[in-house]
């Protein structure tokens, strides 16, 4: 939907944080980066030690509650409210922030209940505003390149897609705050860890039929799964897996994609779709020079696609651009999660699209 909000012309974009904890800092830096063309001017959280570590950071104003920035607004002349908050806040928050004549940017998931998720962009609609929902994975050179193959014809018919995600989440990475691990405020390892994988499925792939999953848990204290396992069928045909686990020992280990199709093979891993570990097609293409460059070292889960998809934003919010990922885009991945845990819940095929 488009926006009411002018662009915004001979000045920074200027955000607001709203969240100082984890990938808060992805987010400082991201706005950092952009320097010249953006601004930090608030940050917010209820606890006041990140609150102050925040401060002290970046020199913008601090605020206890996201309801008393909204109220400086006049100084502040905020253009785009930052939730990197607990999931399941998102949507009242970005229900405020669009109430205050806001643009949103939420990180993932977007909401953690379908209908939230759907209030969320209705909000936006009425208001006006920009609803956009981090997927920084999308801007992995490696998925770049996988998705430009797919979007080409390489593969032929699609037959296959494997997406696994090996990762370790400790008893004291969910005890490091009440709301990790519990179903209002978090999800497990489908609707947190593996969130940006689940994206995969219909960013890359194309729109799903069905999905029939299972989920458990199996080793951590939580209200949560630690585990989860799903079957899908794509309306093209093809058929795959998801296969998620947060008790790899002793440490983080794979975070990858597999797609197998009629003419091409390709799986793009390495400890989160950073490395193209096998590109194989029946006829030769410019982009297959393009491998090498595309692969890159992280120790991070959380890639280097942060930078990236400010850029989207801020030149959206520019008038230079469009958005890469906003809500309607965001509902698709969460459509495709409250699926698997309603397949999983209920012990039954579910079919898609939900209901609207």
């Amino acid at each position: 939907m488009p926006s009411k909000r002018p662009p915004v012309h001979g000045r920074q974009v200027r955000f607001a944080l709203i969240g100082c904890g984890r990938i808060a800092q992805n987010h400082i830096q991201a706005v950092e980066r952009h320097a010249d063309r953006a601004t930090l001017v608030a940050v917010c959280d209820t606890d006041p030690a990140a609150l102050a570590a925040a401060v002290a950071r970046t020199g913008a104003r601090g605020f206890a509650s996201l309801t008393e920035l909204l109220a400086a607004q006049p100084e502040l002349q905020a253009d785009c409210v930052v939730l990197t908050t607990p999931s399941g806040l998102h949507p009242r928050q970005a229900i405020e922030a669009a109430a205050a004549g806001v643009d949103v940017m939420t990180e993932k998931p977007m909401a953690t209940r379908w209908q939230d998720g759907l209030a969320m962009v209705k909000a936006c609609d009425d208001a006006g505003v920009r609803l956009f929902v981090v997927k920084q994975n999308r801007r992995n050179p490696t998925l770049q390149l996988l998705k430009r193959a797919v979007a080409e014809g390489r593969f032929g018919r699609l037959y296959n897609v494997a997406v696994n995600v090996f990762w370790t989440r400790p008893q004291s990475y969910y005890d490091s705050a009440d709301w990790r691990g519990t179903w209002e405020f978090d999800g497990g390892a489908f609707m947190n860890q593996a969130s940006h994988y689940v994206d995969l499925l219909d960013w890359i792939v194309g729109p799903v039929e069905s999905v029939m999953a299972y989920t458990g848990t199996l080793a951590r204290n939580i209200e949560v799964e630690d585990s989860g396992v799903a079957a899908l069928k794509w309306r093209n045909g093809a058929m795959g897996t998801v296969n998620v686990s947060m008790l790899t020992y002793p440490k983080n280990l794979e975070g990858s994609i597999t797609l197998l199709g009629e003419k091409g093979s390709v799986r793009v891993g390495g400890l989160a779709v950073n490395e193209i570990q096998h590109w194989e097609f029946d006829a030769p293409h410019e982009m297959d020079a393009l491998i090498q460059d595309a692969s890159y070292q992280t120790t991070s889960v959380y890639g280097f696609g942060h930078p990236l998809y400010y850029d989207n934003v801020i030149r959206t919010l520019r008038g230079e651009a469009q958005p890469e990922t906003d809500g309607r885009e965001g509902l698709k991945s969460l459509e495709l999660l409250i699926a698997m845990y309603m397949s999983a819940r209920d012990g039954r095929r579910v079919n898609l699209p939900l209901s609207y």
